[in-house]
């Protein structure tokens, strides 16, 4: 079993995505669970554009409510995704030593880009980028 933590800004947007992407591609064999660095969304649900542009995909972003960081979920997941570099650069400040060898970019060397407060085609063009970094960590299975 792999536990995958995948981490953006609210947790709201990119790393909802990201975490019913792999959960999805990695079948049994993955748990995955999402957070953010910060709380602003604590509870709430998925931004809307999100939830449709994952739709096209087949997940269902529905049941998502936003969690803040923890010490715990980083403690719990064996590799910890950051959408970008500067939630990287975060991570790596307020991780343990222990948990820092678990970072990485989710598209290994450039960003996904946050489309808060664009438009659904800009949303769709993460759901795409995110969707196909799938197989970065967990290669080809479907």
């Amino acid at each position: 079993m792999k536990n995958i933590l995948t981490v953006c800004l609210g947790n709201y947007c990119r790393s909802p995505f990201a975490a019913a992407a792999l959960a999805r591609r990695g079948g049994w064999d993955v748990q995955v669970r999402s957070a953010g660095l910060i709380g602003k969304w604590q509870d709430q649900p998925a931004n809307p554009a999100m939830i449709k542009a994952a739709a096209r995909f087949g997940h269902d972003l529905s049941a998502h409510r936003a969690q803040q960081i923890t010490l715990e979920a980083l403690d719990w997941a064996d590799t910890v995704l950051a959408m970008d570099t500067a939630i990287l650069q975060t991570l790596r400040v307020i991780c343990t030593e222990g948990n820092v060898r678990k970072l990485a970019l989710y598209l290994g060397d450039r960003d996904v880009p946050d489309p808060m407060g664009q438009d659904d085609a800009v949303f769709n063009d993460c759901a795409v980028l995110i969707e196909a970094g799938t197989a970065l960590h967990l290669g080809r299975r479907l």
